[in-house]
C-alpha cells in the first residue's frame, strides 16, 4: 500500500480562502474561492505549477459550488450576486441578487435546482432547468451562516441556533404550482450551545453534523424519531491545553466534510489542525500535524482519493486589520487506502 503523501498547491490565492469545492466528475479538478476577488481552478496532481485558470470578480467571493458537471460552476459573495460560471469561457452570468452579501450556495443535480443563502436572512431558489421561471425567495428567521445539501434536502443553520431542513421535492414543485411560499420539512435547535460555523451532510443522505465556535461538534440524524434522536451526540474537539496549565484554549471548528465513500467525516478549526472522525463509532480516526494557519475550509474529491485544505489567518488572535496576503495555502492530502475507513467497516 502506498503511503499517504501531502503538498501544496502552487500559486496559491492571493488572500484568505473562503471556499473550495471539487469537481463532480474529475478528481482532480478544484476551485477555490477567496477574498481577493477570484475563484481558482487548480489540477491537484502533483507538479510544479498546479494553477489552470483563474476567474476575476467584482468583489471577495464566500463561496463556490459546481454545477451539473465539470464545466458549470456557481459562484456568490460579497457584491450579494449569485452567478453562473462557464469554466470553459469564463463567462459570469448573474442569476439573482440578494439585498446584503450571499454566503452559501447548494447544488442539486437531480433537480438542477441552486439555493443560495444570503445575510439579507433569505433564500433565493434558481430552476436552473427552466431560465424563465425567475428565482423565489424564501425568508429565514435567521442570519445565515452554513449551508449543506444532500440529493434530497438541505440544511441551513442560523443564528439564534435555528436549523431549517427544506426538501428538494417541496422546492422543485414550487414553479409547477405556481407557489411562492415554503415551509421547511423539519425546524430544529442546535445541539450546540454557540453559534454555528459549519454543517456537513452524511453522503447516505441519513443526517447532518455541525460545528460551532466554541470547539464542539455535533452530530444528528434526519429521522424524526425518539429512537433517531435518541442517537445524536456532541462532543468538544479542536482545543489545546493552556501554557500556563488553567484549563483549555477553545477555538472554532471551521469546517466539516463527510468522506463520499466511507462515510467519515473531517473537522478542520482555528488551532490549525484537521482531524478524522468515525460517526458511527464516535470516535478520532487521526489527527494531522499542525498547519501554519487557521483551516478555513475542507474537500474531498468525488472518489475520496484527495482531501483538499485551505489555510489562511483566523481571527483567533483578534487582529482588527485582517489581511491573508502571502500567508494563504492550500494542501492537498493523497490518502492512503485504508486512511478515512472507520473502525467497524468491513
Amino acid at each position: 500500500m502506498a503511503p499517504a503523501t501531502q503538498y501544496e498547491l502552487s500559486p496559491p490565492p492571493g488572500d484568505a480562502v473562503s471556499s473550495i469545492a471539487f469537481a463532480p466528475s474529475e478528481s482532480t479538478k478544484l476551485l477555490a474561492a477567496s477574498w481577493d476577488r477570484k475563484v481558482y481552478r487548480y489540477d491537484v496532481k502533483q507538479g510544479e505549477t498546479n494553477l489552470e485558470k483563474t476567474y476575476e470578480h467584482r468583489a471577495p467571493v464566500l463561496d463556490v459550488c459546481f454545477g451539473a458537471n465539470d464545466s458549470e460552476a456557481f459562484t456568490a459573495g460579497m457584491d450579494w450576486a449569485v452567478n453562473r460560471l462557464d469554466l470553459e469561457s469564463g463567462e459570469l452570468q448573474a442569476l439573482s441578487k440578494h439585498a446584503a452579501p450571499v454566503r452559501c450556495l447548494a447544488y442539486n443535480k437531480s433537480h438542477n435546482i441552486l439555493v443560495s443563502a444570503s445575510w439579507d436572512c433569505s433564500l433565493h431558489l434558481h430552476d436552473l432547468s427552466n431560465p424563465s421561471n425567475s428565482f423565489i425567495r424564501i425568508p429565514l428567521p435567521g442570519k445565515p451562516h452554513a449551508m449543506s445539501a444532500t440529493a434530497s434536502k438541505v440544511v441551513v443553520a442560523m443564528t439564534g441556533r435555528i436549523i431549517n431542513i427544506y426538501e428538494f421535492s417541496a422546492i422543485a414543485a414550487l414553479w409547477s404550482a405556481g407557489q411562492t411560499e415554503l415551509k421547511p420539512w423539519q425546524q430544529r435547535e442546535s445541539s450546540l450551545r454557540y453559534l454555528t460555523r459549519a454543517v456537513a451532510c452524511m453522503p447516505n443522505d441519513a443526517g447532518y453534523s455541525t460545528s460551532s465556535i466554541e470547539g464542539r461538534v455535533a452530530v444528528e440524524w434526519f429521522e424524526d424519531t425518539a429512537e433517531s434522536q435518541a442517537r445524536k451526540y456532541a462532543f468538544k474537539c479542536h482545543r489545546q491545553a493552556a501554557p500556563d496549565g488553567d484549563g483549555d484554549i477553545v477555538y472554532p471548528v471551521n469546517a466539516l466534510v463527510f468522506h463520499p465513500v466511507h462515510g467519515t467525516f473531517a473537522s478542520g478549526g482555528g488551532d490549525g489542525t484537521v482531524a478524522l472522525w468515525d460517526a458511527e463509532a464516535k470516535r478520532r480516526l487521526k489527527q494531522y500535524q499542525k498547519f501554519p494557519n487557521s483551516v478555513a475550509a475542507l474537500a474531498f474529491s468525488n472518489d475520496g482519493k484527495y482531501l483538499a485544505i485551505g489555510v489562511c489567518p483566523g481571527f483567533e488572535t483578534g487582529q482588527e486589520d485582517y489581511n491573508g496576503e502571502g500567508e494563504t495555502s492550500i494542501f492537498i492530502r493523497e490518502l492512503g487506502e485504508n486512511e478515512a475507513k472507520g473502525k467497524g467497516a468491513k
